[in-house]
């Protein structure tokens, strides 16, 4: 099997995650915001609209995808970010900031779980479907890969340019590229195996509901905890790392480059490589990881990240910067096992007659949490700093986390009696 799936379609879901993470401004948004004047709080704010956007704008996608199809839901999604980068390059004020940030939401509403729904079809089709985690894990891995190139270039145009807004404009040209890959794909991945019922009303009301339904299961909600809360994490907090390598970048000496910008430019693109490069080698190998149990590695992963995070906010806090970097690229190692295997967990263990209704919870429950932590730790961060702001949140998480494990038990063992 480890050869005889590695086809030319194989190669183009692959090409596609490369291309797709090939954001140079990836390794500098939050120091692309610093520079522009743009305070913490307000920076929350313009994460926190980009996944409210994200959730509002699903409803809409899914209607495009079913009735046009997935390829076209996905050409739409790469022309919105353009449009995105477009403004981000042209643009300092915080209004317009706020406007590519509810284009970038958009995008990523039109493109999020549309390419991972063809590749499960994909695998159903050819009848690889036991080796979901597998396959998706080494798909996965190319786009931590072009994670990776995508912060050496980054880093470099910095380097020569000495701008940060360079970096926007650049990260046009792969995204036009995978716009022909993406329409190479075979027709017969545009439609899902699965249709859903034509006369099924599709509205934020029904999204409510499912997430109710959803959350009033102990099973499914452990699931959707499990998935959703570590990955709503990450991404709220990810960018604001940048500072620390910033901190890394003056502790190491570069022959030649005298201004700070183009020297951390270069050193935190180097540094991103790096952590890429170890986050492919982790979503390739999940599978290997499989033996524990999805339950296990789940609780596992989850506290092994949130601790991480929480080493990383005090060693921010206490200024010791190659050690919080160090913590922070275990949160994301952890982030890259777990995505993989929980992915599989989703497909095996929901009755397919409630999986739309269990990924349309999952999404509603990261976009709330994902809004609730960037805001949060903008606030924090603008009043006693971005140290003591990750690492309360992290502490709030691992206590949230506990006690909805610790609710799940109970309704359990009350329902077993």
């Amino acid at each position: 099997m480890h050869q005889e799936y590695k086809n030319w379609q194989y190669y183009k879901f692959c090409l596609y995650g490369f291309l797709k993470n090939l954001r140079f401004f990836d390794a500098f948004i939050l120091l692309f915001f610093i520079e522009n004047g743009i305070s913490f709080t307000y920076i929350g704010i313009l994460y926190a609209t980009r996944e409210v956007v994200i959730n509002l704008f699903e409803i809409i996608s899914g209607i495009i995808a079913d009735t046009y199809g997935r390829k076209s839901s996905l050409l739409i999604s790469f022309l919105f970010y353009i449009g995105s980068f477009l403004i981000f390059y042209f643009n300092s004020a915080f209004v317009l900031l706020l406007f590519a940030m509810i284009l970038y939401g958009m995008a990523d509403a039109f493109r999020s779980g549309t390419h991972k729904g063809m590749i499960m079809d994909y695998l159903r089709i050819q009848g690889w479907e036991n080796y979901k985690v597998f396959y998706y894990g080494h798909t996965r891995s190319y786009s931590m890969i072009g994670s990776a190139i995508s912060a050496l270039i980054g880093g470099a145009l910095v380097l020569f340019t000495g701008s940060y807004r360079i970096i926007f404009a650049a990260s046009i040209i792969p995204y036009l590229i995978n716009l022909a890959n993406i329409y190479s794909y075979p027709n017969r991945l545009n439609f899902s195996l699965y249709k859903l019922d034509k006369q099924q009303s599709r509205s934020l009301v029904n999204v409510f509901g499912d997430f109710w339904n959803s959350i009033k299961n102990p099973t499914i909600l452990r699931i959707i905890n499990a998935t959703a809360l570590h990955t709503a994490y990450l991404k709220a907090m990810k960018d604001y790392i940048q500072p620390v390598m910033v901190q890394v970048s003056l502790l190491i000496p570069l022959a030649y480059v005298d201004d700070l910008k183009s020297k951390s430019g270069i050193i935190i693109g180097i540094i991103y490589f790096l952590i890429f490069l170890l986050t492919s080698l982790a979503s390739k190998n999940a599978y290997r990881f499989l033996g524990i149990g999805y339950n296990k590695l789940s609780i596992w992963t989850m506290l092994f990240g949130l601790s991480a995070g929480v080493l990383c906010g005090f060693f921010y806090v206490k200024q010791v910067w190659i050690v919080a970097l160090l913590a922070f690229i275990l949160i994301y190692i952890g982030e890259n096992i777990r995505k993989p295997v929980l992915t599989g967990q989703l497909a095996d263990n929901t009755p397919p007659g409630i999986l739309t209704s269990v990924l349309s919870a999952q999404s509603f429950y990261s976009t709330i949490v994902t809004s609730v932590i960037a805001v949060s730790i903008g606030v924090i961060a603008d009043g006693f700093g971005v140290g003591y702001a990750l690492l309360s949140i992290s502490i709030v998480i691992i206590v949230f986390f506990s006690l909805v494990r610790l609710v799940s038990g109970v309704k359990r063992s009350v329902k077993s009696r």
